[in-house]
């Protein structure tokens, strides 16, 4: 896993999210699946990020000085770094509530939700992967599906 602070261009948020790879994270945004969790934008890049380099054995005495704070730099309604932290593990774990029982389909995924929808199978619970065209069509014709707010990992992908 890598986590990177994301910067939304329109109205400057700085948030982190956690990717399986840097490839995760790139195939994710040109997907359209990267947004802003303040305001919903989808223009959001890399933000800048220190490294986190331990210490030379004799500076471990200094401090460096405190960045300044999202609130302190302008923005509104931004909770600070840990809160904002809990919040994400918090969500995390709804949406693994979410998932329990529900099958992971895979690409497959519009192709299933449609036949349950005319009633060619059985209806029951499912997740997979789509393109946000697809799924924007899915709910055009009625079919009750949702993004999970967080990036998931196919079960194929996991060790």
């Amino acid at each position: 896993m890598i986590v990177f602070d994301l910067l939304c261009k329109d109205a400057g948020h700085v948030f982190e999210i956690w990717f399986g790879s840097s490839a995760d994270y790139e195939e994710q945004r040109a997907r359209g699946l990267v947004v802003c969790p303040y305001c919903g934008s989808g223009d959001v890049d890399k933000a800048v990020m220190a490294p986190n380099v331990a210490a030379k054995g004799n500076r471990r005495g200094e401090t460096l000085p405190a960045a300044p704070s999202p609130a302190a730099a302008g923005a509104t309604n931004i909770p600070p770094p840990q809160e904002f932290k809990a919040m994400v593990a918090k969500l995390a774990e709804v949406q693994a509530k979410m998932l329990e029982g529900s099958e992971y389909v895979g690409a497959k995924f519009a192709e299933e939700a449609r036949s349950m929808h005319h009633g060619e199978q059985e209806a029951r619970t499912i997740h997979g992967q789509t393109t946000a065209a697809e799924a924007q069509a899915l709910m055009e014709e009625g079919l009750p599906v949702a993004p999970l707010p967080l990036p998931f990992r196919p079960p194929e992908s996991s060790n």
